[in-house]
C-alpha cells in the first residue's frame, strides 16, 4: 500500500486507541461516583439535594480524560496530515496510544474523591463545604496525569520529524507514547486514593480539615513523580536525534526504554497511595501525630519511589548506553 494509505491507517488506528482505552476509566470513576452516590442517599435521603450536586460536579472531573481522549481522537480522524512520510504512521499510532493509555488511571482517581464526598456529606452534613472543597482539589489534581498525556499527544502531532531516519526514530516515538500514557495510569489512581481517604477523614473528623488536607497535598505531590518520569524519558525520546541504523537492537533499545518507564511507573505510583491514604486516615483520627504519620509517610513513599527510580535509570541506560 502507499504511505497515504498506511497514514490513513494509523490516524485511524490511533484515534480507536484514544477513545477505546481514554472511555474506560471515566466510566469506571464515574460509575464508582454514582454507586457511592446510591448508597449516601439511601443512608441520608434528606440530604439527596446536596449528595446529587456533588455526585454530578464529581462525575463532570471524572468525565475530562475521556473528554482529552475525544478531543485526540477527533483530530486523528479529521485534521489534515501535512507531513506524508513513513513516520507519521508511527506519529499517529504513538499519539492515540498514548492519550488513550493516560485517560485510564485519571478517570478512576477522580472518581474515588467525588464517591467519598458524596457518603461523606451523607455522614457529617455541616461539614459539606469543607467536603467538597477537598473533593473537588483532589478529583483535578487526579487529572494531571492524563494532562501530561494529552500535552505529550500534541506534541507528537505538531512536531516536525522530517529529515530523521526511519529506523529507529519509529521506535523512540511508540517509546514515548507507551512512556508517558501508561506511566500516568499509577500516578492517577494513586493520587486519587490520597484524595479519597482526604474526604473520608474530613467527614469524621471536620475540624482536622486544614491539616488533612496539607498532608494531602503532600502526599498526591509524591504520587505524581512516577508520571513526570514517564513524561521525562518520553520527551527524550521524541526530541533527541538518533543516528540511523538498519539493525534491530537500536530500536528495541528505544521501544523498550518506552516500555520499561510506562509500566514501571504503574506500581510506585499506586503504591505511594496506598501510604499517603492511610496515613491521612490516621491523621484525622489522630491529628496529634501528624507529624510522625506524615515522616512515616514519606519514608514509605520514599521506598516504593525506588522501583520507579529502577525503570528510571534502565530507561536511560537503554537512550544513552545500548
Amino acid at each position: 500500500m502507499e504511505i497515504k494509505t498506511w497514514i490513513e491507517v494509523a490516524a485511524i488506528g490511533g484515534a480507536a486507541l484514544s477513545m477505546g482505552l481514554g472511555a474506560i476509566g471515566a466510566a469506571v470513576g464515574e460509575g464508582y461516583t454514582a454507586a457511592c452516590a446510591s448508597e449516601a442517599i439511601s443512608r441520608s435521603p434528606d440530604r439527596s439535594g446536596d449528595i446529587f450536586k456533588n455526585m454530578l460536579m464529581g462525575e463532570a472531573i471524572a468525565e475530562t480524560a475521556a473528554i482529552f481522549a475525544l478531543l485526540i481522537a477527533m483530530m486523528l480522524l479529521f485534521t489534515q496530515i501535512g507531513s506524508e512520510t513513513t513516520i507519521t504512521i508511527f506519529v499517529l499510532f504513538s499519539a492515540g496510544l498514548c492519550m488513550g493509555f493516560g485517560a485510564i488511571g485519571s478517570g478512576i482517581g477522580s472518581g474515588l474523591p467525588a464517591g467519598a464526598c458524596c457518603i461523606g456529606i451523607s455522614r457529617q452534613p455541616m461539614a459539606k463545604d469543607k467536603i467538597t472543597t477537598n473533593m473537588l482539589i483532589g478529583s483535578s489534581i487526579a487529572q494531571t496525569p492524563a494532562i501530561l498525556a494529552l500535552a505529550t499527544s500534541l506534541i507528537l502531532l505538531f512536531s516536525n520529524f522530517e529529515g530523521r531516519p526511519v529506523s529507529p526514530t519509529w521506535a523512540a516515538l511508540v517509546g514515548a507514547g507507551i512512556a508517558a500514557g501508561v506511566g500516568a495510569i499509577g500516578s492517577a489512581i494513586g493520587e486519587g486514593l490520597v484524595a479519597q481517604a482526604a474526604c473520608e477523614g474530613i467527614a469524621r473528623t471536620p475540624q482536622t480539615s486544614s491539616r488533612v488536607t496539607n498532608i494531602m497535598f503532600l502526599g498526591m505531590a509524591v504520587s505524581e513523580t512516577t508520571a513526570i518520569y514517564g513524561l521525562l524519558i518520553a520527551m527524550i525520546l521524541i526530541f533527541k536525534t538518533f543516528p540511523e541504523s538498519t539493525a534491530l537492537a537500536p530500536a528495541m533499545a528505544l521501544l523498550g526504554a518506552g516500555l520499561c518507564m510506562g509500566i514501571g511507573a504503574v506500581g510506585p505510583g499506586i503504591g505511594e497511595g496506598l501510604t499517603g491514604s492511610k496515613a491521612i486516615a490516621w491523621v484525622a483520627r489522630n491529628e496529634s501525630e501528624s507529624a510522625i504519620l506524615a515522616r512515616t509517610m514519606l519514608v514509605g513513599q520514599a521506598v516504593s519511589e525506588s522501583t520507579g527510580i529502577y525503570a528510571l535509570v534502565i530507561a536511560f541506560v537503554m537512550i544513552f548506553v545500548l
